[in-house]
């Protein structure tokens, strides 16, 4: 079964200022094992998107899912180990945390100093953020120039830059910002086109799986081998690592 259990994680939060947030412990196919009866994209929708919608979460996509991708869109390989974006965090830690976001997203913002946090103190945790630009043609552009800077080993600069902003970002404004970081702007720009299928190629991965896990906005988590559509505490981000150590543990 795609799902194995329901959680919630509320802990170390104080009474009143309890945010409860649904998370679905999934099981991702192995990448071998991955054939045209195995998860597809319609089955995940089925199975994920009623949580979903219980969820007050970020900002609301009106991306409409499709049928037509492809059958290891939900492959663990896929979703926690793609090989075209940057890992940030501990590359050989015990857990991945992996974030669907958009560099207009105001939620996104502000939660990102509390997850760098909550990673650097971890010390054992892979990040991994995944462009899911929903919020307009602007944030395309934000996602695509970042994953451009990666060329020149300087993704981690350019999302930090982009996300530290406080401000609607413009695309002339998302040139001055990786300016600021030290970022080669005229280097990234042709990158940009001259890998500009592969960085179409990253995006559309990110927007399938996103879809295909039942999310409906930004930002939206994947901790371990848990669905997180939505906002977490550090508290909570915390309970969750731990929680996924002890689920990977218990099935060696």
């Amino acid at each position: 079964m795609l799902i194995e259990r329901l959680a919630i994680y509320a802990s170390g939060v104080r009474s009143g200022q309890r945010k409860l947030v649904e998370t679905m412990s999934v099981e991702f196919p192995s990448i071998q094992s991955v054939t045209r009866s195995a998860i597809t994209r319609r089955h995940a929708l089925g199975v994920l998107g009623g949580v979903a919608g219980a969820l007050g979460a970020g900002v609301v996509s009106s991306w409409a899912a499709t049928d037509d991708a492809a059958d290891d869109v939900l492959s663990e390989g896929a979703v926690l180990r793609d090989p075209d974006i940057p890992v940030a965090g501990n590359p050989n830690g015990d857990v991945t945390i992996v974030e669907y976001f958009d560099y207009n997203c105001p939620y996104c913002r502000k939660l990102a100093p509390e997850l760098a946090q909550v990673v650097f103190d971890d010390g054992k945790v892979r990040m991994i953020f995944k462009d899911w630009p929903i919020l307009g043609p602007v944030s395309v552009y934000a996602s695509k120039i970042a994953l451009a800077t990666k060329y020149q080993n300087k993704f981690a600069e350019a999302h930090e830059a982009l996300m530290n902003t406080s401000s609607r970002i413009t695309e002339s404004r998302i040139r001055e910002l990786l300016a600021e970081a030290k970022i080669d702007v005229d280097r990234a720009t042709r990158d940009l086109e001259a890998h500009g299928a592969d960085i179409d190629r990253v995006l559309k991965r990110n927007g399938e799986q996103a879809k295909a896990f039942g999310f409906r906005g930004t930002p939206s988590f994947i901790v371990g081998k848990f669905r997180v559509p939505g906002i977490l505490t550090m508290a909570q981000f915390d309970q969750a690592i731990a929680d996924a150590r002890k689920a990977a543990k218990a099935k060696k």
